[in-house]
């Protein structure tokens, strides 16, 4: 990052001896989840490092049709050797929102409705009246198991590693990174995608789709759209370099 100079910028760096793998935004496709779960167990395996974290960057559920087996797999088969942090998504502050008895339908409209059916809930129309919804709630209340609902509920909103910073959706330019609002690290766009500034880290993240990994100098976009693309990315950080599960080349961060 930047050191205030007219040198060029070192780039950013992980902690030395450690790896992380950065997993995009799921949307309900385990079979995608699976499939870089294995290409995350070969790698490490072909390229030992001394410490691996995998940070999900939230929006487990909703659009893809597997959202109940996407959170079963990341609550009962997480990598083995490795540290798992998972983030909080706008879709997952949704479903909560849904289940707390919040009445609104945005969730419904918004992919909701492929997470109703993955449980056995037969989806409503969105624009139900209040009494059919609060069915509805309570069948999902009754068909989401207690361990979802803990996995849900403790879901981080930021993680920091070195000069990175990984959230779901971007952080307000003009604030420090440690102090940043909930709804903007869930839901933030427009200010945050169009900000040449220099955070001070370099923000890893997901929530807005672009067909293909999106770098620039102050952060990095990896939500490929999972759900309708199959592209499901995963980013790789080591030392000042980086790399994507599956795609050639290799550089360094901020390059």
């Amino acid at each position: 990052m930047s050191d205030g100079s007219d040198r060029d910028p070192a780039p950013p760096r992980v902690p030395p001896g450690e790896r992380i793998y950065a997993v995009g935004d799921i949307h309900g496709r385990d079979d995608l989840l699976a499939a870089v779960h294995g290409a995350i167990a070969e790698d490490m395996a072909a390229q030992p490092a001394a410490r691996s974290v995998v940070v999900y960057l939230g929006d487990y559920v909703d659009r893809g049709p597997e959202s109940f087996e996407v959170l079963d797999r990341l609550i009962h088969g997480r990598l083995p050797g490795v540290r798992s942090v998972h983030l909080k998504g706008n879709h997952e502050q949704m479903m909560l929102d849904f289940l707390s008895g919040i009445p609104e339908t945005a969730w419904l409209i918004n992919g909701g409705d492929a997470t109703l059916a993955s449980y056995g809930v037969p989806p409503p129309h969105p624009w139900v009246e209040a009494p059919e919804l609060a069915r509805v709630r309570a069948l999902l209340r009754a068909a989401v198991p207690e361990i979802h609902l803990q996995f849900l509920r403790a879901l981080e909103l930021s993680f920091r590693s070195g000069d990175y910073l990984f959230v779901h959706a971007g952080i307000r330019p003009g604030r420090p990174p440690e102090d940043q609002e909930a709804r903007d690290l869930l839901w933030i766009r427009g200010p945050f995608l169009s900000s040449s500034q220099d955070f001070g880290v370099c923000v890893v993240h997901g929530h807005s789709i672009t067909p293909e990994p999106e770098i620039r100098p102050n952060r990095i976009g990896i939500d490929t759209g999972a759900f309708h693309s199959g592209r499901l990315t995963c980013l790789v950080l080591e030392a000042e370099t980086m790399r994507f599960l599956g795609r050639r080349g290799t550089g360094r961060a901020g390059d």
